[in-house]
């Protein structure tokens, strides 16, 4: 038995030891202000932005009304006439009088401006933050089309999915064209590669028919020595597992692409009919497989969901214990969407390669060459037949061993 060797922590933090203390002085004012900046969003940066610009536009607007009432009432003069042989200082007084009235009554007029012009500013600044948020929304439109597009968008829809933003030749619009040049652009690099996929096991279809054909020709021999005929053996199982391989990658490439076939299905006959056509293979295995099939209508290509149904059971049935083995299959409907859930025993699968397994060529425990079992690229079908139907699918490890693999399309 080996144990483990402490290692002893050094002086510089390394591997074994703790990572050096640096020391946290308080933030200042700048600082505490930008952090301020940073959580609050653009949409609301600009309402403020533009509730700052109405604000201060309709403050300037009062003062030079202020300024504009006060010059007038100053500009105000009053000429007393008195009657003739009146005395001089009557008329001072008279003089005095009315200066000091029309004083009182400029300061009041200006009084009640003020207080008046203070409401209406309390008024103008709640108006300029609505304006404000209505005026971003307004500019934010463009970029949230943007990213309802984005959002959407997947291998299978990049062919029609577009921005195409209507509008003056601005900055948003260069913007959203340039977006639409760069899907454009995505698009045809994925459907080349698509292509090339295809064209690729076409080609290659041709020589491993003819190998094969060449092989049982050999096999039938009857003058052919018996270890001639166990080459031959080995080397048909070898095609068959190529002609296999070949096969999953015409599907893959056409599984990602755009669905050429949508039509009405029930996916509770297509679940059924690949529990028929996997029952010799399960019981071959010693395998149970327990089914509970609810109707599951939907719209899509009967053909690539009763595969991926079919390459689910069969990775469910291959992977599983020595003995007795059980997998369930159900269908169903739940909250309006359309679900088919596999499970089976098996062997333990850490949490963190579920998802790898969706990967082409990935396998549990085991390389691309090493697995007789299969190309390894079911579940990579699972996945493309599935989000070409607009749905989803997730696979969690199950207590005791095995998987759950759960599969949801949008309901019919």
């Amino acid at each position: 038995m080996t144990r483990a060797r402490k290692e002893e922590p050094d002086a510089g933090g390394g591997w074994g030891g703790l990572p050096p203390v640096q020391a946290v002085g308080e933030d200042t004012l700048g600082e505490r202000i930008r952090a301020m900046r940073d959580r609050v969003s653009i949409r609301w940066r600009l309402t403020l932005t533009y509730g700052a610009l109405f604000f201060m536009a309709g403050a300037v607007l009062l003062v030079a009304m202020h300024l504009i009432v006060r010059s007038v009432l100053d500009s105000l003069s009053f000429t007393l006439r008195l009657p003739a042989g009146s005395p001089p200082s009557l008329a001072d007084w008279l003089n005095e009088q009315s200066e000091l009235l029309a004083n009182n009554n400029t300061n009041a007029v200006l009084e009640y401006l003020v207080r008046q012009s203070v409401m209406v500013l309390i008024g103008v600044g709640i108006l300029a933050l609505i304006l404000g948020y209505f005026v971003a929304d307004r500019a934010l439109r463009p970029v949230a089309q943007m990213t309802a597009t984005a959002k959407k968008l997947s291998e299978s829809n990049l062919a029609h999915q577009r921005i195409d933003l209507k509008g003056p030749q601005d900055e948003l619009k260069e913007l959203a064209d340039t977006f639409d040049a760069m899907l454009t652009r995505l698009n045809v690099a994925f459907d080349t590669q698509r292509r090339f996929v295809a064209n690729a096991s076409h080609e290659l279809r041709t020589p491993l028919t003819i190998n094969r054909t060449v092989l049982e020709i050999a096999l039938s021999d009857p003058e052919a020595s018996e270890d001639l005929k166990a080459l031959g053996r080995t080397l048909l199982e070898v095609n068959a597992r190529n002609e296999k391989l070949i096969e999953g990658l015409l599907l893959l490439a056409r599984s990602e692409r755009e669905l050429a076939v949508r039509k009405p299905v029930d996916v509770r006959e297509v679940a059924q009919t690949a529990v028929e056509q996997l029952a010799p293979f399960a019981a071959e295995s010693g395998v149970t497989v327990t089914t509970d099939l609810s109707a599951a209508p939907t719209v899509g290509d009967p053909v690539l969901l009763e595969r991926s149904i079919s390459n689910l059971l069969e990775n469910a049935v291959k992977y599983n214990v020595q003995e007795n083995g059980k997998v369930w299959i159900r269908t169903g409907m739940a909250d309006g969407a359309l679900v088919v859930q596999v499970a089976n025993t098996g062997q333990h699968v850490p949490a963190y390669e579920v998802n790898s397994l969706f990967e082409p060529f990935r396998r549990l425990h085991a390389d691309r060459v090493d697995s007789a079992k299969g190309s390894g690229l079911g579940l990579s079908i699972v996945r493309a037949v599935v989000q070409a139907h607009g749905g989803n699918v997730a696979a969690v490890p199950r207590d005791g061993g095995g998987l759950v693999v759960t599969i949801r399309l949008p309901g019919r």
